[in-house]
């Protein structure tokens, strides 16, 4: 028979490979007990109900991923100048060592990220922004330092696109390696798609800001 902490770690593997492949709305309690080879009343037991089960899978991963990404944040914080190129590059080691940590740990993790967003998981962003909203704060304090001349909602917008091609490329590590691999007779691992994608994601963070659209707009219709 399965201890108390086998049966908690089965549960939890169970329900991360599901909510990673599936999404949190259309994973069940019941796929996961399934899944795991467990009862209803275990899940119940260890995790009271689908909402802190959630939470807990996802603290799995932020637990390993974030001290190690505070740590690159302050040292970095410690220079005068700095890019965003710079800040992006202090997620790159925390992001790939989670391979180590549990099997394509950096894909699952993004791939959880992103179905926190597509699943429209309020509970699950306010409790990621309270219990680790330390190096959060950090993480804006060096992107702010970075481009001080953009105002906070541009930079609301530009680290959601951010978010939104990292996801996609993370989730689609398997698949985009594959093609590489075909296309360019080229092996590509985690650390060079990361190695790849930083300054193409700090460029469109750093980028000028254009004229807003309803000046645009106006200058076409001729009108002031």
């Amino acid at each position: 028979m399965a201890g108390k902490g086998e049966t908690k770690a089965r549960i939890l593997d169970a329900a991360e490979l599901l909510f990673a492949e599936h999404g949190f709305k259309d994973t069940s309690l019941r796929a996961i007990t399934s899944k795991a080879g467990v009862n209803l009343a275990s899940v119940n037991y260890h995790y009271g109900d689908k909402k802190t089960l959630v939470r807990a899978v996802l603290s799995r991963y932020l637990d390993a991923f974030l001290p190690a990404l505070q740590v690159d944040l302050e040292v970095l914080l410690t220079r005068d100048d700095f890019s965003m190129d710079d800040v992006f590059r202090c997620i790159k080691a925390p992001l790939v060592s989670l391979n180590d940590f549990r099997p394509r740990g950096a894909t699952v993790f993004m791939s959880l990220i992103g179905r926190g967003y597509t699943d429209v998981q309020g509970h699950l962003r306010w409790f990621i922004v309270n219990r680790y909203n330390d190096v959060l704060q950090l993480f804006t304090t060096a992107v702010c330092r970075a481009n001080p001349s953009l105002d906070p909602e541009t930079l609301f917008w530009r680290l959601h696109f951010t978010l939104g091609a990292s996801v996609f490329t993370m989730a689609s590590t398997t698949a985009l390696c594959e093609i590489a691999e075909n296309d360019f007779s080229r092996k590509v691992t985690t650390e060079d798609l990361i190695e790849r994608m930083v300054p193409y994601l700090a460029a469109g963070v750093a980028a000028p800001i254009d004229q807003p659209l309803s000046l645009i707009c106006d200058t076409h219709t001729g009108t002031r």
